[in-house]
């Protein structure tokens, strides 16, 4: 009978995963499901560059996965119970929820834009944590005219890259950036500096130490009792992860993130792997992996890796998770590349300017890229599964009765 993997949600880590599972395990042993929303990948980390009117290559799911043995249903995850270790999901355009077995789960949902509880943000903001919402802001950024205030808030990577983007794209509106510390004050001095320079040269106006506390449909409503004039808010003050986790028996954070070994496999369902956003994993100097493309790539190939390893008898991978560096983009023609230790502190060293544009461009390209070839264009041997994977009560009594 062949392992049933079944892999939920398809951004850069499940796709990812599912893609490389494909190259490491034999076809008659396995059935690999990758369920997925959308028919084609989204490069979340151009939202910004979609929000303002660049158009973005398709990558039909149908072509990247196309005789890898991986198969795409396009469905909506709306439920799993791990005891029954079954999936709920909703077909596209259907009404009826269908169950799906698995004897191997990934769970890489991710995440989406967190308002942070604060008042009107829903109801008036933008976000750009997925496409539906970088094509609204998309719409409503066509209609501005000039001298309107836009208000990013958020000063984090992106905050800065949607800032940057805006107003390089539309240098005839009044773009505003509010950070709740200092202008990248978790960066290196020559980061700093260089970060600072580009928002003068686009004319961005920076609202540091500023805490927002509410948002109106024409303005943001500052911690000091002041306010900043805004046509459009856009809101990147972080993620919130899938909620789905939470409603399950999977031992979660208080975030609802899936608490995780270090080979991505969850604590308390051993059947069950979790990457990504959507996974509480810890890294060098045992600091919680942030949210982003740099730590949930890597951990798509450790969970990949380990589960087909467990299958097939091999030896578990030993690779730890670490940081190099923080690429930014500034707009289209500057970037910042902030090189940083294992643990993602700021080092000294930076690379700045049009060179690091270029490089965030690769570096974008490239993710893209091995989403379609998670082994890196390395060969890979697809070896037979030898025995399935074992709850841990059940290899104690396997080896009782040895």
């Amino acid at each position: 009978m062949q392992h049933r993997i079944i892999v939920l949600g398809a951004g850069y880590t499940g796709a990812t995963a599912a893609g490389r599972l494909a190259k490491r395990l034999r076809r008659e042993d396995v059935t690999i499901t990758l369920v997925n929303a959308e028919p084609d990948f989204v490069e979340r980390v151009r939202m910004h560059q979609l929000a303002v009117g660049q158009d973005l290559r398709p990558r039909p799911f149908s072509e990247m996965f196309a005789g890898t043995g991986v198969e795409l249903r396009l469905a909506e995850v709306t439920g799993i119970d791990v005891g029954r270790k079954t999936v709920a999901v909703r077909d596209a355009n259907s009404t009826e929820e269908q169950e799906l077995a698995y004897d191997s789960l990934v769970y890489a949902l991710g995440s989406s834009w967190n308002t942070q509880g604060v008042p009107g943000t829903a109801e008036h903001a933008h976000e750009i944590a997925g496409r539906p919402g970088a094509l609204r802001l998309r719409e409503r950024l066509a209609r501005l005219d000039a001298g309107q205030p836009v208000v990013v808030v958020g000063g984090g990577l992106t905050g800065l890259e949607a800032a940057t983007e805006i107003a390089e794209a539309r240098p005839d509106l009044d773009v505003a950036l509010a950070a709740r510390g200092g202008l990248g004050d978790w960066l290196s001095p020559k980061g700093r500096l260089h970060l600072r320079k580009v928002c003068d040269r686009l004319g961005i106006t920076v609202h540091e130490d500023t805490a927002v506390t509410g948002i109106d449909a024409d303005r943001v409503a500052t911690s000091d009792g002041s306010s900043i004039p805004a046509a459009v808010t856009v809101w990147t003050t972080g993620f919130a992860v899938h909620p789905i986790a939470r409603a399950t028996a999977l031992e979660v954070t208080g975030t609802g993130q899936i608490v995780v070994d270090g080979t991505m496999r969850s604590v308390s369902h051993p059947d069950v792997y979790a990457i990504g956003d959507a996974a509480m994993a810890m890294g060098p100097g045992d600091k919680p992996l942030r949210m982003s493309c740099a730590s949930g790539t890597p951990a798509a190939w450790q969970a990949a890796d380990t589960i087909a390893a467990r299958l097939t008898g091999g030896k578990l991978p030993d690779t730890p998770l670490r940081y190099f560096n923080q690429c930014i983009s500034l707009g289209r023609r500057e970037g910042l590349i902030q090189y940083v230790t294992a643990d993602d502190r700021a080092v000294s060293a930076a690379l700045t300017g049009r060179l690091a544009a270029v490089y965030k461009e690769l570096v974008c390209k490239g993710a893209a890229w091995g989403v379609a070839h998670p082994t890196l264009g390395l060969p890979a041997r697809r070896r037979p599964v030898v025995r399935p994977e074992q709850q841990p009560h059940e290899a104690a009594v396997a080896n009782a009765e040895a």
